[in-house]
């Protein structure tokens, strides 16, 4: 399954190299008040990738900083973090390692 797996991971690392490869033509982004950019289209597209990815993160924080805040409090309640076991600990498979991509 491993083997799988690595092998699923080359395929999709060579295929986006190749659409780097196949995309190195000059594009055009056009700006507000007549400012354009000119660059690779592969950075263009890592560009966008980029400012999409970390927008996201972004809108994420508050969500993160709640749940911080509410761990936090549920720890003062229930004194160590230990004292409340995790659905992982009490799952009956508790002990089978998954590979993820």
């Amino acid at each position: 399954m491993r083997v799988f797996v690595w092998l699923l991971r080359a395929f999709i690392f060579f295929a986006l190299f190749a659409f780097a490869l196949n995309n190195s033509q000059e594009a055009e982004v056009h700006w507000f008040f007549g400012h354009e950019w000119r660059a690779p289209m592969v950075i263009i597209v890592l560009v966008a990738f980029g400012c999409g990815a970390a927008l996201g993160v972004l809108a994420m924080v508050p969500a993160w900083w709640k749940h911080r805040r509410v761990a936090q409090r549920q720890q003062q309640l229930t004194g160590e973090p230990g004292d409340v076991p995790s659905p992982e600990a009490t799952a009956p498979n508790a002990s089978v390692v998954r590979d993820g991509l």
